[in-house]
């Protein structure tokens, strides 16, 4: 594919510009992505920023006469007329957006009626309301997917983008889901692992690990299921050889840090005696601390905590540590409305004033 990648968050910041402008806005624009990628979020995202209707049509669930229409004699007219079905927006909605999704995977029979839609925003005698931006989505070939090929004459007519996730973007959306820490801290120190499409492909496996595959992992995580069961169902999700390596960081993860002590620890000796010795100690603790910090009160200690973060016992980056903890911390406040809370705790105003000394704020 001849198209550079972009990531989850420039498609969706894209397409809000797309839309807003209306004249770029009656140009469709293809979504191409792996599964789980996140194409139908940007698209939910988007229609979610300004507040407009969704109309969300999964091509491969409907069939062709389902989009243009049923067919009815109208004696009046002495005429077959096509009746429009009732999903597709009508006047009274002037402006949203159509979502055409799995589009390269629809029978070819439906394809011609959404190209229809596409090339002319109008399929039978129905038109597409003027304020109304159509998306698409679907997978190529190289995405070991279901799917047809594209003919020039439709990819003429459209924006084309090549989603990928971006191993940042997918923590920070994490992050802001509560997703579980030890999928966090995991794929941290392993982003190769978040999608790895091109192995399942080669090693012709049913299943394989991706964004969405990830989200189900910390879901799984979250539940009160038998650790028995848990090994089971993560497994069926991501893979026999995947689930094997997590499991096994997943020891090391939970071995390297006690959040739960650590946030009941007092400042100083005890906490230091407590930080972790192992890199995958050291994420898995940041990204534990992140996800109790729901509070104010544990929000300060985690603060506290990584003040101390370079007393780590042991040669660790707790230095590119303590700066990612401070950002994640801070973010979590900011979205709170608890951005008082660490700026006016000591610990932190120790931190800033260290930074400063060292020359790492310039």
């Amino acid at each position: 594919m001849n198209l550079p990648p972009i990531s989850v968050a420039g498609a969706k910041a894209a397409l809000i510009e797309q839309f807003a402008d209306p004249v770029l806005r009656r140009r469709a624009t293809m979504l191409w992505g792996t599964r789980g990628v996140g194409k139908s979020s940007i698209v939910r995202q988007v229609a979610a920023h300004f507040g407009v209707p969704l109309v969300d049509l999964r091509l491969t669930t409907i069939e062709p006469v389902d989009l243009r229409g049923a067919i009815y004699a109208d004696d009046a007219q002495q005429k077959t007329v096509w009746f429009p079905p009732e999903f597709l927006p009508g006047t009274d909605s002037p402006a949203g957006i159509l979502f055409l999704d799995e589009l390269t995977a629809a029978d070819q029979r439906l394809q011609i009626s959404a190209y229809s839609l596409i090339l002319d925003r109008r399929v039978g005698h129905y038109r597409l309301p003027e304020g109304w931006q159509i998306i698409a989505a679907g997978n190529a070939s190289f995405h070991g997917a279901v799917c047809h090929d594209m003919g020039t004459a439709l990819a003429d007519r459209m924006f084309h983008f090549n989603v990928q996730t971006v191993i940042e973007a997918f923590l920070a959306y994490g992050i802001d889901n509560g997703f579980a820490p030890e999928v966090m801290a995991y794929l941290r120190v392993r982003p190769d692992r978040l999608d790895d499409t091109q192995a399942q492909l080669a090693n012709d496996h049913l299943v394989g690990a991706s964004p969405r595959g990830w989200e189900d992992v910390s879901n799984v995580l979250k539940s009160g299921l038998s650790e028995t069961a848990r090994r089971s169902f993560v497994q069926g999700r991501i893979g026999a050889a995947n689930s094997a390596e997590f499991f096994g960081v997943l020891r090391d993860l939970q071995a390297g840090a006690d959040v739960l002590r650590l946030l009941a620890a007092t400042r100083g000796t005890e906490t230091a005696a407590l930080l972790p010795r192992t890199l995958d100690g050291l994420y898995g603790m940041i990204y534990g601390l992140v996800g109790a910090s729901t509070d104010g009160t544990a929000l300060a200690r985690a603060v506290e905590i990584a003040e101390q973060l370079p007393d780590a016992p042991t040669p660790l980056p707790a230095r590119e540590g303590q700066t990612l903890l401070m950002e994640l911390l801070m973010q979590k406040a900011l979205a709170a409305g608890l951005e008082l809370v660490i700026l006016d705790s000591a610990a932190y105003r120790r931190y800033t004033e260290r930074r400063r000394r060292e020359g790492l704020d310039g």
